[in-house]
């Protein structure tokens, strides 16, 4: 992979990420490398309700749901925005609650990388 592009981390969802069971790592960091060298893993999807470039790694694991969240329109790097575990009650809807902390962190992303 010559010309992959490399995957940056806001600090708190690393933070995060490293907190989920080590299968799910492993799973979302190969969807993050496929993602890196210009394609799209079977398990990203475009996050609703965002312009393109904004995806969606959604893994279960045990009963427990975990997400990643990563935009690729955003200087050359890919970079992971948000991880989480959904605990919501309300269906495979994201929680109004991560909603916002995904757009606050790709706010300050953009401004930070202007």
């Amino acid at each position: 992979m010559p010309n992959a592009r490399k995957i940056s981390w806001i600090k708190a969802a690393r933070k995060d990420f490293e907190d989920f069971p080590e299968d799910v790592q492993g799973d979302m960091l190969d969807a993050l490398a496929i993602a890196a060298a210009g394609g799209k893993s079977d398990r990203a999807k475009p996050f609703k309700g965002f312009d393109g470039g904004v995806f969606e790694i959604a893994l279960k694991h045990r009963g427990n749901a975990f997400r990643a969240i990563y935009v690729l329109k955003i200087h050359e790097d890919i970079w992971v925005i948000h991880a989480f575990q959904k605990k919501s009650k309300s269906g495979i809807k994201t929680p109004q609650m991560e909603v916002d902390l995904i757009r606050e962190r790709l706010k300050r992303l953009k401004e930070a990388l202007k």
